[in-house]
C-alpha cells in the first residue's frame, strides 16, 4: 500500500482562516489534484478516510474546512452549520477555488486541470464551483441537494461530470434528477448520472445511512473516472 503523507495548508482568500488538509503520496512523482469537498458534518474522519484513500490511488487530495474548525455531530447542529454556509455561498466558492489554486501551484501536481468531488452539501458546491472555474478536469457531485442550475450556468461547466444519487434520498427528487440531466444533456455537455437503490449519504457509514452496496459500486467508478480524465 502507498505512503501518505498530510498536512495542513493555508489558503490565501477571505481574509485569515481559511485552510485546507492536504493528504498526498509519500514519493517523488507528479500525480493529479483533487478538491475533496465536506458534508454537512464538517471535516470529520470520514471525509480525511476519503482523502487519504485518493491519496493512496495517486492523488494529490486537498480538503478546505468550510466550518473552520468546527464539526458537527448531531443533525440540528449540521444544518445550522451548512445553512451559514449556504447563506454566503460566494465566500465558500472563493475557499474551494484558493484550494484548487493551491494544488495547481504544487511542483508535484500534473496536470494543471484539476478534480472536483463533493458529498451532499458539497456535491453542490462542486457543482456551482464547476461553473466558476475553467481549469478542471472531472467533476464528481454525490448526492448534490439543492442544486437547481440555469442554462447559463450549464453552459459554463467545461469539465466532464459523474453525479451520483439515491432513489431514496428525500433531499433530492427524481424529477429534479431528470431536470439537471435534461439541462445538461441540451447543452451537450459530457454528463453522466447513476441513480441507486439507496439514500442520501450512501458512502457514509457513520451516521446511519450508508449503503454498502451503493458504495461498493460507486466509489471505485468514481476513482476510476477521475483517473481516466486527469492522467498526468
Amino acid at each position: 500500500m502507498a505512503v501518505v503523507r498530510t498536512s495542513k495548508v493555508e489558503l490565501p482568500v477571505n481574509g485569515d482562516g481559511a485552510y485546507a488538509f492536504l493528504a498526498q503520496p509519500d514519493d517523488e512523482q507528479q500525480h493529479p489534484g483533487i478538491v475533496l469537498i465536506q458534508e454537512w458534518w464538517g471535516i470529520e474522519p470520514h471525509v480525511l478516510d476519503l482523502a487519504q484513500k485518493l491519496a493512496t490511488d495517486g492523488f494529490v487530495v486537498a480538503v478546505p474546512d468550510l466550518y473552520h474548525g468546527k464539526v458537527a455531530t448531531e443533525p440540528d447542529d449540521a444544518q445550522r452549520m451548512m445553512m451559514l454556509v449556504r447563506k454566503n455561498v460566494d465566500r465558500a466558492a472563493k475557499e474551494i477555488i484558493g484550494a484548487l489554486d493551491t494544488l495547481k501551484q504544487l511542483p508535484n501536481v500534473q496536470p494543471k486541470k484539476l478534480g472536483l468531488m463533493g458529498f451532499c452539501f458539497g456535491g453542490f458546491l462542486a457543482y456551482t464551483v464547476a461553473s466558476r472555474y475553467a481549469d478542471l478536469g472531472a467533476v464528481v457531485p454525490f448526492y448534490g441537494a439543492g442544486y437547481d442550475p440555469t442554462p447559463e450556468e450549464v453552459a459554463k461547466v467545461n469539465a466532464p461530470v459523474l453525479a451520483f444519487y439515491g432513489k431514496q434520498d428525500d433531499s433530492v427528487s427524481l424529477e429534479q434528477i431528470q431536470k439537471i440531466d435534461k439541462l445538461y444533456k441540451a447543452a451537450n455537455k459530457a454528463y453522466t448520472v447513476r441513480v441507486y437503490d439507496a439514500g442520501h449519504a450512501f458512502i457514509n457509514p457513520t451516521h446511519g445511512m450508508g449503503n454498502e452496496q451503493a458504495a461498493a459500486d460507486a466509489w471505485p467508478r468514481a476513482v476510476s473516472f477521475l483517473k481516466e480524465h486527469l492522467r498526468p
